[in-house]
């Protein structure tokens, strides 16, 4: 039991000792990471777990930050809700918007679900430029962290803190309901949602619960997000950033609990790195996609617990001389890929 509890101890020490490793303008990439593997992780609930593919979770993501910026506004980070607790407001209005959207999703299942999805956000992305007393046109809204409990929430290390503290007891929720009767549950949803409704369960009302929890932490990433932008804006509905949870979640690996967090993180990571040396970022994201897609279809989670496996089998000797093989291939390709692509934008632009 202790040897399982090791790795995520040492990656929480890793990720408390990140401001001290890292340079200062790198931290707030840190911030960005661990927000977008809350929003994966939130989003694997309903994808993974229940099996409804939601084409349009950026609105949940959204409504959050939008909340959470008129909490900052409306409260000046004091009362009942100070600065530390900002990120509240995200997971109630994800979850209010989150049962509402449910309601009318979860009415139907499969493709027409995801269409349902897809076009509440949508909506939401034509309406919110006209909102402006919601969502403050194009503009959107802005506020100030404001100090609170003896902080002040000036340095970008403070909200590195406030982040991780966030995401570690969110996705700490999200594990626990997972394991509860409920959260089983949801694993009938994406089997046999038919057996499930012979047996007497009430498949639409646990299908919005679980739409709605998903949401509500969507909110609290979203939230996580306004705190440390200290702005919202109507973009954060738009269809590139449903479309990014789910190329992530994919990625990471839908069947482990942290595997979408860790495509979020290192394709965060990924866009941060390449974004500045190339326009075609984006392509090479779309090819890691596809690739991942056709031979780890498991996603990265998946890649590591066959090396376990491997290594378990054959010893490590084996699992080394493989992983030198498979890194030199990587290589060569990825080279041979970025030189084809470059040569072309060029001659092309």
């Amino acid at each position: 039991m202790k040897s399982r509890f090791l790795p995520a101890a040492a990656a929480v020490a890793l990720l408390a000792a990140l401001p001290f490793l890292l340079p200062q303008g790198l931290v707030n990439a840190a911030i960005q990471m661990l927000i977008a593997a809350l929003f994966a992780s939130a989003y694997n609930l309903l994808c993974g777990q229940a099996g409804m593919l939601s084409f349009g979770h950026a609105a949940y993501f959204g409504v959050g930050a939008f909340a959470t910026v008129h909490a900052m506004n409306a409260l000046g980070g004091a009362g009942l809700l100070p600065t530390p607790l900002m990120p509240l407001a995200g997971a109630v209005a994800g979850l209010g918007f989150g049962a509402v959207a449910g309601w009318f999703a979860t009415q139907r299942t499969g493709t027409y679900f995801a269409m349902i999805t897809l076009a509440i956000a949508e909506l939401l992305h034509s309406l919110a430029p006209h909102l402006k007393g919601l969502f403050g046109g194009e503009a959107g809204v802005s506020s100030m962290r404001m100090p609170s409990l003896g902080f002040s929430f000036g340095s970008t290390t403070q909200v590195y803190y406030l982040t991780l503290a966030w995401v570690l007891a969110s996705l700490g929720l999200l594990f626990l309901f997972t394991r509860t009767p409920v959260g089983r549950l949801t694993l009938g949803l994406r089997e046999n949602s038919h057996r499930l409704r012979f047996l007497g369960y009430d498949v639409h009302r646990l299908g919005v619960l679980v739409f709605a929890v998903s949401a509500m932490f969507s909110g609290v990433a979203g939230g996580l997000l306004a705190v440390n932008n200290e702005a919202a804006n109507y973009v954060l509905f738009d269809p590139s950033l449903s479309a990014a949870v789910v190329l992530h979640t994919y990625i990471g690996g839908t069947g482990v609990f942290l595997g979408p967090a860790l495509g979020a993180a290192l394709m965060t990571f990924f866009g941060y790195a390449v974004s500045d040396l190339t326009r075609s970022w984006l392509l090479y994201q779309g090819i890691l996609f596809v690739l991942v897609m056709m031979f780890m279809p498991q996603g990265l989670a998946g890649l590591v617990a066959r090396a376990g496996a491997l290594r378990r089998r054959s010893g490590k000797a084996a699992l080394a001389k493989l992983a030198l093989r498979a890194v030199a291939v990587a290589v060569l390709l990825a080279a041979g890929t970025v030189l084809l692509v470059e040569t072309l934008q060029r001659r092309l632009a």
